[in-house]
């Protein structure tokens, strides 16, 4: 199988289901979810947006490097109550090296160590394994930000290291050291029983 870039798609969960995202629609549901929420945008590369028209453009910025890079960027949506409560991307893809990196990625805090993260990326590796033909699905985060590393490992990622003093931080004064994460194609199977085994309990 030949891999294949991602396409704007929807993807279906039980708990979860990803679309498009899309500013206009999905603003003020992702600004009530966690807008101003110092502690879920620490890690992200911008300061917190402090109204609906500032999470607004965000999102927009988000969608723009996620098609420049060939990727996607998709609303995370709660079936439960239908208000989008996160986003995240697939970006840095490569068709030809059959790879790409799943990021930018953020929920409410009130969706924290829920079953909101597990079934997302259940959906988002299904797609770029089986659907796209991906040899390689990655992540980075930053090394201080322990709480994504330990999200990252229970996907049954594998550390692969660190590179240290990688970019400027979003406060402009400290310098972020960047831990990388891979899934190769033939370690999907394992992971995916194991996430799905999660989900069912």
């Amino acid at each position: 199988m030949v891999a294949i870039a991602p396409a704007q798609t929807f993807l279906e969960g039980r708990y979860v289901h990803l679309e498009p995202l899309d500013p206009p629609r999905h603003a003020a549901d992702l600004f009530a979810a966690g807008g101003a929420d110092e502690e879920v945008w620490r890690w992200l590369p911008v300061e917190p947006p402090r109204t609906e028209e500032e999470l607004g453009e965000v999102a927009e910025r988000v969608i723009a490097a996620a098609k420049a890079a060939g990727g996607v960027a998709f609303a995370v949506v709660e079936r439960a109550g239908g208000r989008a409560i996160g986003w995240t991307t697939y970006h840095d893809v490569s068709a030809t090296d059959e790879r790409l990196k799943i990021g930018w990625t953020w929920y409410g805090r009130a969706h924290w160590r829920t079953a909101v993260n597990t079934e997302a990326k259940l959906l988002l590796l299904g797609y770029a394994f089986d659907e796209l033909g991906m040899g390689r699905v990655c992540w980075k985060t930053d090394l201080l930000n322990t709480r994504s590393q330990q999200a990252i490992t229970r996907l049954g990622a594998v550390r692969e290291g660190v590179w240290r003093r990688r970019r400027l931080r979003s406060d402009g004064e400290t310098w972020r050291d960047t831990v990388f994460f891979s899934m190769p194609a033939g370690e999907w199977p394992e992971a995916k029983a194991r996430l799905e085994a999660r989900l069912a309990h």
